[in-house]
This record gives structure tokens, C-alpha cells and sequence, in this order.
């Protein structure tokens, strides 16, 4: 298990409505979402086995929470990482919106 040489950074592509984690460069890993109103809902995160690890998928997640409170949207976590990550993280609590079949159906039609 190698280190990064190079601090990973963390960018919100909006144009593929992810959040994307770098390292050296490279895509190392993402959390994927879609805006629904006022809701950022969160459905897939991974990084590459390569990075695997190295406490990305946890600084990614982190990193785009913070992005969501600074944007003022709330967070539904569908995506299981995130919402493990939330139990953990009670910092953002205030910000968390139940899942619900609504919001799944929504995501499903979303997602295609």
C-alpha cells in the first residue's frame, strides 16, 4: 500500500454531478449525486482499488458534505458509504433528510 505523494484534492464537477477525489492528478475515486430542490442526494461513492486503503473515500465524502453546507442544500444519503460515514460524523446531522420511497422513486427515474 503506497502513500500519495501529492495531497489529495477534492473537486465538485457539476457537469457530471459528482465529487471527485485527485491524487497526482489522476481520479482516484468519486461520490456521485443528483440535486433534487433544496436535496443533494448521494448514491454511489467508490475509489479505485489502487487507492484503496488510504482514507480517500472517507476525505471525499467529508469534503463534499462540507461543500453541501456551504451551498446550503441538504443532504440524503442513499448511498451506503455516505450514510455510514454520517453515523460517524455527527457534525452534519443537521443537515440529513430521511430516504424515503419518494426520493427513491425520483432517484430511479433521475438515473434512468
Amino acid at each position: 500500500m503506497s502513500q500519495p505523494s501529492a495531497t489529495p484534492v477534492v473537486e465538485r464537477v457539476d457537469a457530471r454531478n459528482r465529487y471527485e477525489i485527485l491524487v497526482d492528478g489522476k481520479r482516484a475515486g468519486l461520490t456521485a449525486y443528483r440535486d433534487r430542490d433544496a436535496q443533494r442526494v448521494f448514491y454511489h461513492t467508490e475509489v479505485d482499488e489502487a487507492f484503496a486503503g488510504q482514507g480517500l473515500a472517507s476525505q471525499l465524502v467529508q469534503e463534499a458534505l462540507t461543500d453541501v453546507r456551504e451551498s446550503g442544500k441538504r443532504i440524503v444519503p442513499v448511498c451506503p458509504y455516505v450514510a455510514k460515514f454520517l453515523k460517524r460524523h455527527e457534525e452534519f446531522a443537521d443537515l440529513v433528510d430521511p430516504v424515503t420511497p419518494d426520493v427513491l422513486r425520483w432517484l430511479e427515474t433521475e438515473l434512468g
